[in-house]
């Protein structure tokens, strides 16, 4: 029987906002758990006394709901299901799949009595045209496949952590990727993440953008994956595929990029100046939804960088705890990360495999050791010890992730 991980990261933002006159968008990956995420929040609001008839829950991707496509249709069965009087949750999964579907929420949000939830796996949905309908009167909760700590939940009790870090960086965070690794269908998890990547190229990328060139499309995706960790531009992005025998102007890599951002498979984390206190325009980084997912899409036997990897777990990780994270410029050095809260107050982080080599641990010290603020300064390697140098908090990546909270 499979485990149901409790989401509380994203349970604990729902509480706060529900019933607050807001629509509350879930956003991510494919399969990342949006669906699971809205019938765990189902399940609290019957546990505190919400009659099953208040709930309204409809998958837009299911054959059963096909006529629901038509957004006049879909308001219909809504506004039929719900009665004024009585405080009403619908939980919407998979808008954008409803053509024109901004009118459709517009209306159902101006209903007193509906309290309204959607999900979407692209982000193109929130476009500039939702954005301005809805300006003010919608909070977005961006969410990821499991953490390693959620990961670590719905392993066997049995497994130790060192291993479980290693089926983590290899086979990622999807939920039911986690869950296969538990049973005898481990074999078929590689099939099972190309699968996702094709369900996001076909139906979120192919159908809605006109890609004259598959071949080219998927080769730059194959090439961001191997770049993971590396900074880069549309323009050099280019030049590096036009040496390899692909043309390519940059104005189409930077389409195509975006099209990757917009399904969630690959995230632009753009450079801030430290000293500066600003957004650099010049180059940046980009990282994949899921370790997993790169491995599977590249093959097994890759010979991707296991730093790089690495470094795309923590961003990831750190994109759970922090409001923003950019990747760091300290005069000629490079922090890898720096992170913002909610308050704005930042935090550094550097991260390496090891630093047990003296001339490493310098290396990697140098660019925190430049920065003369007070804001707090990590080093996150998989050594096992935990020093202190300078200030600077040396942590293990394993017990880092585990904790679950923010440091």
């Amino acid at each position: 029987m499979k485990k149901m991980v409790k989401r509380e990261r994203y349970l604990a933002k729902l509480r706060l906002l529900r019933g607050a006159r807001l629509i509350k968008i879930i956003t991510g990956i494919r399969r990342c758990g949006k669906s699971t995420l809205f019938v765990q929040f189902q399940q609290e609001l019957l546990r505190s006394g919400v009659k099953p008839k208040n709930i309204l829950s409809i998958n837009l991707e299911e054959m059963e709901n096909e006529a629901l496509l038509d957004r006049h249709v879909l308001h219909t069965h809504i506004l039929k299901n719900c009665a004024p009087g009585r405080k009403n949750y619908v939980f919407l999964d998979e808008i954008q799949n409803v053509p024109n579907f901004e009118k459709l929420v517009d209306s159902l949000f101006v209903k007193p009595y509906i309290d309204l939830y959607l999900t979407g796996s692209n982000a193109n949905f929130l476009s500039s045209d939702l954005a301005t309908l809805l300006t003010g009167r919608c909070v977005e909760i961006r969410m990821l496949p499991f953490s390693f700590a959620e990961f670590a939940q719905n392993a066997p009790a049995a497994r130790n952590q060192t291993e479980l870090f290693e089926d983590f960086i290899l086979y990622g965070g999807f939920p039911e990727a986690s869950n296969m690794l538990n049973s005898r269908a481990k074999s078929q998890i590689n099939n099972y993440l190309t699968g996702i990547y094709s369900a996001i190229l076909e139906n979120d990328i192919m159908k809605r953008k006109k890609i004259r060139s598959r071949f080219d499309f998927e080769n730059l995706f194959r090439f961001m994956l191997d770049s993971v960790g590396s900074l880069v531009s549309p323009n050099n992005i280019a030049g590096t595929l036009a040496k390899n025998g692909q043309k390519i102007n940059k104005q189409t890599v930077e389409n195509y990029l975006q099209y990757l951002a917009d399904g969630f498979l690959l995230t632009d984390v753009r450079r801030y100046d430290i000293k500066g206190k600003k957004l650099l325009q010049t180059l940046g980084k980009y990282y994949v939804a899921d370790t997993g997912l790169l491995l599977a899409v590249l093959g097994r036997h890759a010979q991707v960088n296991r730093g790089h990897l690495l470094e795309n777990l923590i961003y990831l990780e750190l994109a759970r705890r922090y409001k923003n994270v950019f990747v760091g410029k300290a005069a000629a050095a490079e922090v890898d990360f720096v992170c913002q809260d909610e308050n704005g107050l930042l935090g550094y982080y550097q991260v390496a495999l090891t630093v047990r080599q003296e001339n490493t641990l310098a290396r990697e010290l140098a660019p925190l050791n430049r920065l003369n603020d007070h804001f707090p300064k990590y080093l996150l390697t998989l050594d096992p010890e935990e020093p202190t140098h300078n200030g600077i908090r040396q942590l293990n990546v394993i017990n880092w992730l585990l904790q679950e909270e923010q440091s």
